[in-house]
Formats: structure tokens, sequence, C-alpha cells
């Protein structure tokens, strides 16, 4: 099968400040929009934020287990799932990150541009667009006799459409296809196609509040699988962004969180979790 190959080319570049110095920073005060995202990503969902130039992010994340089972699993603690990641800056506009998560072992390659910026009587949004390649070394070739290296690869390409309304308000969304050469629902297209919308709304100086859902467009009818719906706060704090959240997924690529969620928020299987950051 022969798949595509994106190319990517940032057309902007602007730079970015220390995140203490963005905080009250508002379109009024710049023909740039500037700090619609403080993080990286929304909850699950990419954030049109990209590091700067020349620098590298550290990002721990932690999604615990279901909170459902309540004190006999400490409420999840007991059963992390943990997803390491560094993001680098080759211009303003463009990222490129490496990460491994411990739920199926799964590696990512991405790459993360920006093709043109909110402006102030001008053009009305940020769009950011967000690839990735996905290995799943979790696979088993003993259940699996007939897995290929071709079957552990996934893909992933995004449009992620941001706008600032004002100093406080900022929505997203999110356009997304997404390829598993390997499904684990017989019924479930190998090529699948979603749409995340998002938002952060600042409740201080330095919190915010944030939400993102995904809604799965060609879910096969048998699936187990139910749409993610996540909801956070961030805090932040001089070169590190804190973010706490609860999902009804507990992969934290995108392939997985939008393909996979097992959780639902009816039945009160959701899973607490966080991710810090650290620029260097």
């Amino acid at each position: 099968m022969k798949y595509i190959i994106f190319i990517l080319f940032p057309i902007l570049a602007f730079s970015q400040d220390d995140l203490l110095n963005e905080i009250d920073t508002d379109t009024a005060n710049s023909s740039v929009a500037t700090a619609a995202f403080k993080g990286l990503k929304i909850v699950n969902f990419e954030s049109t934020k990209l590091v700067a130039k020349k620098e590298l992010t550290f990002i721990v994340s932690h999604r615990f287990g279901s909170v459902e089972n309540g004190i006999d699993d400490f409420f999840g603690l007991d059963n992390a799932v943990t997803r390491l990641q560094f993001v680098y800056g080759i211009s303003d506009c463009f990222n490129i990150g490496v990460s491994r998560s411990s739920l199926f072992k799964i590696y990512d390659i991405t790459a993360k541009y920006r093709l043109i910026q909110q402006r102030e009587n001008g053009f009305p949004f940020t769009i950011v667009g967000f690839n990735a390649i996905v290995i799943n070394t979790g696979l088993d070739k003993i259940s699996l006799p007939l897995l290929e290296f071709k079957h552990r690869l996934g893909y992933t390409t995004q449009l992620l459409i941001s706008r600032k309304l004002n100093s406080n308000l900022t929505l997203e969304l999110a356009p997304t296809f997404f390829h598993e050469n390997f499904v684990v629902i017989d019924e479930q297209d190998n090529a699948q196609m979603a749409l995340g919308i998002g938002g952060r709304y600042k409740l201080g100086k330095r919190w915010s509040i944030n939400a993102d859902y995904g809604w799965h467009l060609n879910r096969a009818r048998n699936s187990p699988f139910n749409n993610p719906l996540s909801i956070g706060f961030d805090l932040e704090t001089g070169g590190h962004v804190f973010q706490m959240h609860f999902s009804n997924a507990q992969s934290m690529n995108t392939n997985g969180f939008l393909g996979q969620a097992e959780g639902d928020w009816g039945d009160g299987n959701f899973y607490f979790g966080f991710n810090l950051s650290r620029r260097f």
C-alpha cells in the first residue's frame, strides 16, 4: 500500500516569549495573537502552540488506571501509564518530536508546523499542521504469527485551527485523518477520520481550564470504544507547565485516544492524569 508523504513547509516564523511574560499578553497589544495556549496539548489534542527555535521541551505524562474501582487500586493510581516526550524547535514555526509510551510500548515520531498565525485586523485564525508516525512494538508475534513490521505502523495528519476570541478564551478545531495498518476490530476501516473540538479558558494569571472532545466519524458499529472527552486544568510556573486532567481515554498518542478510548464517563470509568513539561 502506498502512503501519502506530507510536505512540511512552514510559512511564517514568530518568536515566543517566556511563559510568564506571555501570561497577560493580548491581541490588543500586538498585531499577532500570542499566548492562545500555554501547553503543547489542550488535554489530549495538540494545541497550536509550538516550541521556540533551538529550545528543547521535555514532557513527562502519566495517565493512571480507571477511578471506577475506588480504593481497591487507589482510584487508579496503582496502574500508571507513562509517556516520555522530547520536542525540539528547529525554528519558531517548525518542531520535531519523539516519544515513548508504556501502554502498548508505542513510539511516536512527530512534526508540528505553523502555517499562518492569527492577527488583529488580519487573518482570523492560527493554523498549524501536525503529522505523526506511530510504531506499536507491543504487538505480540506469538499471538499474531503473520505479523510483519508494517503492521506495527500507524500514521496521523491533523490540521489545527484555533482562534483567540479574547484575552481569556481560545477555541480550536482539529480535523484529523489517521491510519492503522493493524486494527483490533475486523470491521473497522484502517483509514479513519475524526473531528477534534477543544478550548481553553483562563481563570487567573496562571490558571486555565481546558477541555477537548474527539468525534470519530467512521467508527465500526460493533466497536467497544468511545469518543474521547477530556477536561483539565493548566498551571504555569515559569519554565514549567503542569496540566492535570480527567479523560475516558488512557492512551496518550493521537491514534490511541481517538481509536481506542475504553472509558465511559456515564459508568464512572475514566482516568486521572497529568503532564509536566520543562523547557531547556
